[in-house]
């Protein structure tokens, strides 16, 4: 036998053991996702003998509070760790500097985390640097940009006005966002680019931690952030500030945030990472079945464990369903979404590279990296095709997608030093 036959068969011989146990645990799926509590003798059934039952079963899974938390917090409390023969401990963070440093001492096995973050730490930018794995996308979607109440008031309600606002010189305006290498900067440097303000040099920016954002609006501390929902909506909703763009509007079906662990976990525990993949895979599934399911979750992570935020403020937009603070109202086409038969979910290497260019092209690194090779380094895409396989979710044919970006800029991952070099707005 071929070594090339010889891993089909045990790749074949892990699939058939992981739907084997999907099938005995379907019942556990269908009890715990409503809340109720299942027999232990079901719990364990499917994880009861193999090789691929979970090397650490107890994990602590991190996460910040914005609404993009969903999937992992519902994996955790309604039933789907167990399904997969896992106990989940969600763990409320107060910044995403503390969940870079919690990853990297082991105090959290995976964490809910930014794109952007996880590839700067594994270029050592802006913390230790630390191989990183990035398991599989928890959403795509769903950040926004928000300007003061003071800027509307002084006539500035879009990004032209934004634009002029800068030209005429003066104090410069103060934008903030959530961790330097992470995604609320690349979208704000991104937006501003394509507006023609550099970012670096014609602003100041700040870090703030998401939750504390409209606190920070509220007494003149910024002018404008970028953040993930609900913030951006609680900003219209306390009369403080306006939605000046979505990100959606910057890059439709964008990467957003991500289940992320070192390469040192998934190295020792593989059997665990790959059923955290499915645990967090099936919850996904399970938030966008139906409206009454995506209320549900809303009410659900609303609570103080998690979110802290009223339903009223969290739930629109959660149901694609928005308003700007300017009078605009509109059902949006590419709202916050959690798997979408998991073309969300794929860790495609374009996405990965693309904030790679963009490190480049802020100059948070000075060098061209060998874009690839991070990315193939870093997404772990033959175990998240093993985990989605099991659950009978497609996996794209290619690691590269193409998009269209708020400039007119199609990126598609395949020359990224060209890319990274083509904007005239750089560092």
């Amino acid at each position: 036998m071929s070594d090339r036959d010889s891993n089909e068969t045990v790749n074949s011989s892990r699939r058939n053991f992981l739907k084997q146990s999907i099938a005995v645990a379907g019942a556990v799926g269908g009890v715990t996702a409503l809340g109720l509590s299942a027999p232990g003798f079901l719990r364990s059934a499917a994880w009861a003998a193999g090789s691929d039952a979970p090397e650490k079963a107890a994990l602590k899974v991190g996460f910040i509070p914005l609404t993009d938390c969903a999937s992992v917090v519902v994996a955790a409390t309604q039933g789907f760790g167990e399904k997969y023969g896992l106990t989940i401990t969600p763990s409320k963070e107060a910044s995403w500097a503390g969940v870079r440093d919690k990853l990297n001492t082991g105090e959290l096995d995976a964490s809910h985390v930014l794109y952007g973050m996880m590839y700067g730490a594994q270029l050592g930018l802006a913390g230790p640097q630390k191989d990183m794995a990035l398991l599989m996308g928890l959403n795509q979607n769903g950040q926004a940009i928000t300007l003061s109440r003071q800027l509307r008031e002084a006539g500035v309600t879009n990004g032209a006005q934004l634009a002029e606002r800068v030209k005429q010189g003066g104090n410069p305006l103060t934008f903030a966002q959530t961790f330097p290498t992470g995604t609320h900067a690349m979208w704000l440097y991104y937006w501003l680019g394509s507006l023609g303000i550099n970012p670096m040099s014609d602003v100041k920016t700040i870090v703030v931690p998401p939750p504390q954002m409209v606190a920070n609006m509220r007494v003149g501390n910024m002018d404008g952030f970028c953040v993930g929902e609900p913030w951006g909506a609680r900003a219209i909703f306390d009369k403080i500030g306006f939605t000046a763009v979505t990100t959606q509007q910057i890059w439709p079906d964008h990467p957003e945030k991500v289940l992320g662990t070192t390469r040192a976990f998934v190295e020792q525990y593989p059997n665990s990472a790959r059923a955290l993949i499915m645990a967090i895979l099936d919850a996904s599934r399970f938030i966008e079945a139906s409206e009454e399911n995506r209320k549900s979750t809303a009410k659900l992570i609303s609570g103080k464990a998690y979110v802290n935020a009223p339903v009223k403020v969290i739930e629109p937009r959660f149901l694609s369903q928005y308003e700007d603070g300017l009078g605009n109202s509109w059902q949006d086409d590419h709202a916050m979404a959690f798997c979408k038969d998991g073309s969300v979910n794929f860790p495609y290497h374009s996405d990965g590279i693309w904030f790679l260019t963009q490190f480049k092209r802020w100059g948070l690194i000075k060098e061209d990296p060998d874009y690839a090779a991070v990315a193939a380094a870093v997404n772990q895409t033959q175990l998240y095709s093993e985990a989605a396989s099991a659950l009978n979710l497609p996996v794209p044919a290619s690691s590269l997608r193409s998009s269209t970006l708020i400039d007119g800029k199609v990126w598609d991952g395949k020359d990224p030093a060209a890319y990274a070099q083509s904007f005239a707005i750089k560092a």
